[in-house]
Order: structure tokens, then C-alpha cells, then sequence
């Protein structure tokens, strides 16, 4: 498998790209530097410069190689309203966009965020921005024409992954480390039984690979 990581620099980008090398894929990268070009390089990992804000939908397509996949795992991390929406709402777009310019067009994983995220703490008016423009972005890759899998993870912790989640259509918001969702995201790119799903993801006991397993829908 061919991947095409928007988002590769960053905590849950980083870490599924290795989960995809361990498994033999390729990976590509965007970047926005030659810092990190060279800092990926070292790791096996092609890149391409582009600073997703500004790229279009064909120059951004022009830029994915021979992928067969796109993972969309970028975020403005807690940034501005306007950095919210140019990366976590119009970067989304421009990615799907991109995608659907290609003539093979490539299965697309995208990470969110449960809708129900923190909401007993009122985090004011930039995380309901947040919540916002994330489900906009859902919206907009649910109606588009590409195999789709769309990730919600609970709340994130840089703990090391225990390997075990719980995962369903439906799950209680609590915690979940980065390397078990980016564990979770490669498992379910592999899946292709699994198409066109919105599936949540929090800590549990279940290994990764069965939990995945279990929301293949066997009357397709």
C-alpha cells in the first residue's frame, strides 16, 4: 500500500507512519520545510514540500505520487479560530478535492473527534469552533464519491499504546493514547471491508486487529 500522510510531522501522524512502515507500506509525507524533509528522509520516508493553506486541490494531487491511500491527521492544535478553519475545515476539502482529481481515486482515512468531546468542561467559544469545523469536515467526505473511514478518537495521551481498544459506531468518550489510534488507523486502512463507516475509538480491552475486525459489516 501506497500512503499519502497529511499530517506526518505531527503526534498521531508521526506515529502511524511507522505503524505503516512495520507493515512494509510506503509512505509519503507533506511538509512544510526542509527541516523536516531531511528529518523524515532519515526515517524511509518520501516527502513533499507544500503548506496545505495555500495549496490547491491540483497541486496538492500533484504532489501524492502513486498513492493509493490518503490519511488526513493534520490539526491546528488548539490554534485560532482562523487556523482551525484553514487546516481542520479547508484543509479537509482541499484534500478531498485533490483526491477526487486523481484517476485512481485513493481509499481516505480521515481522523476526528467525538462530537461530545469535553463539552461538560465549556471550553469556550474556539473548542465549539473546533467541534464545528470538524464535523463539517466529516460532512463533507461522507458525501463525497471516495472510500472512506473516518476515525473519532476520545481524548489523547502520549503514554506508550497498550495495543487493546474499544471500537464501535458508538463508544463513551473518556481516553485513548496516540499510538493505539494510529495503531487503530493503520489496521483499518488495511481493512477494506471496512468502507464508508464513522467509527469511535477509546482505551479498552479488546486487541487492536480483532476490535477492527468486529465492525467488518458481514451483509455487504
Amino acid at each position: 500500500m501506497n500512503v499519502f500522510i497529511i499530517g506526518i510531522t505531527g503526534g498521531v501522524g508521526s506515529l502511524l507512519a511507522a505503524e505503516l512502515l512495520n507493515r512494509g507500506d510506503t509512505v509519503i509525507g507533506l511538509v512544510r520545510n526542509h527541516e523536516q524533509q531531511n528529518h523524515l528522509r532519515d526515517r524511509g520516508i518520501t516527502t513533499m514540500l507544500g503548506d496545505l493553506t495555500e495549496l490547491s486541490p491540483t497541486e496538492l494531487a500533484d504532489r501524492t505520487g502513486d498513492a493509493d491511500t490518503m490519511v488526513f491527521t493534520a490539526g491546528a492544535g488548539g490554534g485560532t479560530q482562523a487556523a482551525t478553519t484553514a487546516i481542520d475545515g479547508e484543509g479537509v476539502s482541499t484534500a478531498i478535492a485533490a483526491a477526487e482529481l486523481l484517476s485512481a481515486r485513493p481509499r481516505f482515512g480521515l481522523i476526528s473527534v467525538f462530537p461530545e468531546a469535553w463539552r461538560e468542561r465549556n471550553l469556550g467559544p474556539e473548542f465549539d469552533h473546533y467541534i464545528d469545523v470538524k464535523k463539517h469536515a466529516e460532512l463533507a467526505l461522507t458525501q463525497s464519491d471516495l472510500d472512506w473511514v473516518i476515525l473519532r478518537p476520545s481524548a489523547l495521551r502520549d503514554d506508550p499504546g497498550t495495543g487493546t481498544v474499544e471500537l464501535g459506531p458508538a463508544e463513551i468518550h473518556e481516553t485513548i493514547t496516540r499510538a493505539d489510534v494510529a495503531r487503530t488507523m493503520a489496521e483499518l486502512l488495511h481493512e477494506a471491508r471496512i468502507s464508508r463507516r464513522i467509527l469511535e475509538v477509546t482505551a479498552g480491552a479488546t486487541p487492536i486487529a480483532r476490535a477492527v475486525h468486529q465492525n467488518i459489516r458481514h451483509d455487504r
